[in-house]
């Protein structure tokens, strides 16, 4: 079996479209660096409204990379480092520049 064929790259493909915004990049970044849970408003430590700002967390929600609580009065936020780590392993199946054949001059 070739590592190609042991890729699912619709799953690579979600995944990868969720952190497909600087925003949601960033919140995953912060979530990452706090190192736990946030409890609360994420909004003001983002550049965005607060609406803008939950639009971002239920499309990373929705891709399982975030969890916890997130509508609601009560907030509570975290990445799913189980997912995170699915998607790097992905993406390290994926042939190394330098291992590629590139017959076309390219």
């Amino acid at each position: 079996m070739s590592s190609q064929s042991s890729i699912d790259y619709t799953r690579a493909a979600a995944l990868a479209k969720a952190l497909g915004h600087p925003v949601r990049m960033q919140i995953v970044d912060l979530l990452l660096r706090m190192g736990e849970c946030l409890t609360g408003d994420l909004s003001d430590r983002l550049p965005v409204a607060a609406s803008t700002a939950s639009q971002h967390l239920k499309v990373l929600s929705e891709a399982g990379l975030i969890k916890g609580e997130i509508n609601g009065p009560r907030r509570n936020y975290c990445v799913d480092t189980d997912v995170l780590q699915e998607l790097q392993d992905l993406l390290e199946r994926l042939p190394r520049p330098y291992e590629a054949k590139h017959d076309h001059g390219c």
